[in-house]
């Protein structure tokens, strides 16, 4: 299996549309709220609007998308708003994976899944296992997913695997154990929902991503927002370190060769 390096060891393919995008779907309780119904209204509504994202990032040729659908916090919801959530997370699984697997897109879940009940875990592994083959867009899935996790349990599993190497550890050791070292780091996130931090989500992975914050309650995440931050990125200058002097220097050199 190959893995990919991080934008901290060698510098990636910068390209017009994000390889990867990453979205926190923040705000369908205020949603919900502000039309005086339950916050449970919110995230049914949210549902359709993941199956609307999908659909863009497959027009637009994204290769991932990753979403965090629920936190190693979120346990501290209240209790009836976790379950239903678990309920809906399960619902929607049964419903949808067809269709993402009629449409070759590939569900991968990222977490830990050690606090859902047996059902859930089955529905889940037999998502994954039904589009395992696929070729289109990999949805990736955080649920009971944190950053500081995700790097201590590849931590744990690095040095069971090589203890010889204690103190010599280096990235290209960890990223094999990493949640998501099937695909490359993010090439840009959202938040919506207008509050500005990551919320400890793909803090590893996070380090040179593009982020993007909006005001828009993920329920009206439609097509103009989403375009709004593809438009925001296409904008940015990634220069993983380098200077903007060294970005115009190899751009000319690469239209010189291209003219040769």
């Amino acid at each position: 299996m190959a893995f990919f390096t991080s934008a901290t060891q060698a510098i990636p393919t910068s390209l017009e549309v994000p390889k990867h995008i990453a979205v926190i779907m923040d705000g369908n309780g205020r949603w919900a709220r502000k039309r005086f119904l339950p916050r449970i209204a919110g995230h049914k509504r949210g549902v359709e609007t993941v199956r609307d994202l999908v659909k863009y990032c497959v027009n637009l040729k994204v290769e991932y998308l990753t979403l965090f659908a629920f936190s190693s916090e979120n346990w501290r919801r209240p209790a009836d708003e976790v379950s239903f959530l678990m309920s809906l997370f399960m619902q929607a699984l049964k419903r949808e994976v067809a269709k993402l697997h009629q449409n070759n897109i590939k569900l991968i879940m990222i977490g830990d899944r050690s606090r859902f009940d047996a059902e859930l875990i089955a529905q889940i592994e037999a998502s994954e296992l039904l589009t395992s083959k696929n070729t289109g867009l990999v949805l990736s899935i955080a649920a009971n997913y944190g950053g500081r996790w995700d790097i201590l349990q590849a931590v744990n599993k690095m040095q069971l695997a090589a203890p010889h190497l204690a103190g010599l550890y280096n990235e290209d050791h960890l990223t094999p154990y990493l949640a998501m070292s099937y695909a490359p780091e993010p090439d840009l996130f959202i938040r919506t929902g207008g509050e500005k931090r990551i919320s400890n989500f793909l803090l590893w992975q996070l380090a040179y991503t593009e982020l993007y914050f909006t005001d828009t309650l993920w329920p009206d995440f439609n097509q103009e927002a989403f375009n709004l931050a593809v438009s925001s990125y296409q904008k940015r200058e990634r220069r993983f370190g380098r200077t903007s002097e060294q970005l115009s220097e190899q751009s000319t050199d690469a239209k010189t060769d291209a003219n040769k």
